[in-house]
């Protein structure tokens, strides 16, 4: 039997490496891509390789429209299938500035990167699992979007990236609804404050707030838990349950008094 295979966006670091490792370990063929030129990041393919998975990395920058397609072709090339895609690549504005004073440049290189990049790959790439459903009725594949709590928390010196999150949790609930018919479930999982270079910035203000209450569970997330989630839902063990959240947030969204 063929291996199953899924693409990671952003799946040479942070969040989307937790996820792609997590995939490997459950036995996927691997597509990672990223911004960085592959000699940049040949470390970390060949870690993925040493779990036993055949790994492709492309460098694509999701915001462009050549490069979604270049994506898509070399999985075809490489492999003649997809079953998986996990749209994580994402970026925070450059600058955190308040509402008052940001940019639309910001909001619009955030959007691109965060929302419309991942929203056409999913439409590319929804097409190509529609082809293989109705050659093969026994062909499942799911489509999930790594978002963020920020689509529903706000965040007032970083409006475009709040706003990116929230779209694309619509966006999950658009294309569930429009995949049904041919039962390709789309689910958003939605990692709360998680320890990756984007965040170490901001360190010592989450360990305080941290401590202080911010989370139930009181400890940083680690790309692993979020990893650990998208394999779940990868492997199928939630196939009733299209256009959900899974919420990887250690409790920081529960409501308490």
């Amino acid at each position: 039997m063929k291996r199953h295979v899924a693409i990671v966006t952003g799946g040479t670091r942070g969040i989307g490496l937790g996820v792609a490792q997590a995939l490997a370990r459950d036995g996927f063929d691997l597509t990672v891509c990223g911004m960085r030129p592959a000699e940049a990041v040949a470390e970390t393919i060949s870690e993925l390789e040493a779990l036993g998975t055949d790994v492709l990395y492309v460098p694509c920058n999701v915001a462009d429209r050549a490069a979604r397609e270049n994506l898509l072709q070399q999985v075809r090339d490489r492999f003649g299938r997809l079953d998986v895609l996990v749209n994580n690549a994402g970026i925070a504005p450059r600058e955190r500035k308040d509402l008052l004073e940001a940019s639309e440049e910001s909001f619009e290189e955030v959007m691109r990167t965060n929302l419309q990049g991942p929203y056409f790959l999913t439409q590319r790439a929804a097409r190509w699992m529609v082809e293989q459903k109705q050659a093969d009725a026994d062909w499942w594949g799911c489509i999930i979007n790594v978002s963020s709590i920020s689509a529903t928390v706000a965040s007032i010196n970083r409006g475009e990236y709040c706003l990116s999150k929230a779209g694309v949790s619509m966006a999950t609930q658009l294309w569930s609804a429009r995949l049904g018919e041919f039962d390709i479930p789309v689910y958003e999982v939605r990692p709360g404050v998680t320890a990756t270079d984007m965040t170490s910035g901001v360190k010592e203000k989450y360990d305080k707030l941290i401590a202080d209450g911010l989370c139930v569970q009181q400890r940083w997330g680690v790309p692993d838990d979020t990893g650990k989630a998208c394999a779940a839902l990868a492997r199928g063990d939630f196939p009733y349950s299209t256009g959900q959240v899974i919420m990887v947030d250690g409790g920081l969204t529960l409501p308490r008094l």
